[in-house]
């Protein structure tokens, strides 16, 4: 389906969309873990948009159909897609992460205002957005209910629910906030995913095929320890945070698991590896949920990065297919 100019064009030829696929704008794209989930729920991106020029070219190695372009949320011409199926994107978290101070709205980090005027002129059929669950805390009730009420002006109902990747086969716990606004006439068949009954693989089982790929001969032994789903995997800013996995708190809990969390390595452990072997990037991206053939751009640090900031694309995925399902029982 086309950006389409207007929400009447949208209403005359959303039946023959459905069949195909949806259109979408993301923004603040990142490694592109909620686009790719978006993707596999049904709709195509027609751009991807990130200041983050390592990211960016991560989006064109692995996905340059979505027209990925390095830019400021501001550079954004709205009237291109007006009209548009959804308007998603993870709008940066430090402005509501106990880590970035929790300055909300006075942050200069805060895009919510911003995607607010995107959102005004697009007028997509459903939004939905990804933050920390931090954005949840009470000291940040009036900016949400500001958001919601602003929205609700335009024309939405919306939705803040936080959801666990791990609920969702992701190994990992990750606990998240999605914020989900539709079009009136689409609200009402908006359901939350209902989390998996399975049990997500442990780390030892997400990663052992990965720890052996150099015939580390301890490897089962390790596979048999680390078994537990991960903890939150953290991928810092452009002003704090380098190549490890997290904070103190979350060493202790890799240390546990037999993970050696204060640096990430470039290959897996050799054969005859004693101690704590560490994480390569491609490691850290299967606990996130991104398929193997992912390519992340940039070097380890960035690379890293990338991966520890990302939404699991499956989460994303769940969420897509309700909202998906939302915009075709309308039509139905």
């Amino acid at each position: 389906m086309i950006a389409l100019q207007n929400s009447l064009e949208l209403e005359e030829h959303a039946k023959e969309a459905i069949s195909t696929s949806l259109a979408s704008v993301e923004v603040c794209a990142g490694a592109g873990g909620q686009a790719l989930g978006l993707e596999q729920a049904g709709f195509r991106h027609f751009l991807a948009v990130d200041n983050d020029a390592a990211c960016v070219k991560t989006l064109q190695l692995n996905r340059p159909s979505w027209n990925p372009v390095c830019a400021s949320l501001e550079q954004i011409n709205p009237e291109k897609f007006r009209g548009i199926d959804l308007f998603a994107g993870g709008l940066p978290c430090p402005p509501f992460s106990k880590a970035g101070k929790q300055l909300g709205e006075n942050d200069e980090r805060n895009l919510f205002p911003i995607a607010e005027e995107l959102i005004a002129r697009m007028q997509p059929s459903a939004i939905m957005i990804e933050n920390v669950r931090g954005i949840l805390d009470a000291r940040f009730s009036d900016f949400r209910a500001g958001f919601v009420l602003s929205l609700e002006k335009m024309g939405y109902l919306s939705q803040w629910q936080q959801l666990t990747a791990s609920d969702f086969g992701v190994p990992q716990l990750r606990p998240r906030v999605i914020f989900v606004a539709l079009k009136k006439p689409f609200y009402p068949y908006f359901r939350w995913p209902v989390p998996d009954n399975t049990p997500p693989p442990t780390v030892g089982e997400a990663l052992f095929e990965l720890m052996v790929e150099r015939g580390w001969t301890r490897a089962k032994e390790w596979k048999n320890n680390a078994n537990r789903i991960a903890p939150t995997l953290v991928g810092g800013s452009k002003k704090h945070g380098g190549p490890d996995l997290g904070p103190t708190r979350a060493k202790r809990e890799w240390e546990g698991l037999g993970v050696n969390a204060h640096t990430v390595a470039d290959e897996p452990p050799e054969k005859n590896f004693e101690g704590m072997p560490r994480l390569t990037v491609r490691m850290a991206a299967r606990l996130q949920g991104f398929p193997d053939d992912w390519k992340f751009s940039g070097k380890k640090t960035h690379a890293y990065r990338q991966v520890g900031n990302a939404f699991p694309p499956p989460v994303s995925l769940a969420v897509g297919r309700q909202i998906r399902l939302a915009l075709e029982k309308r039509f139905s």
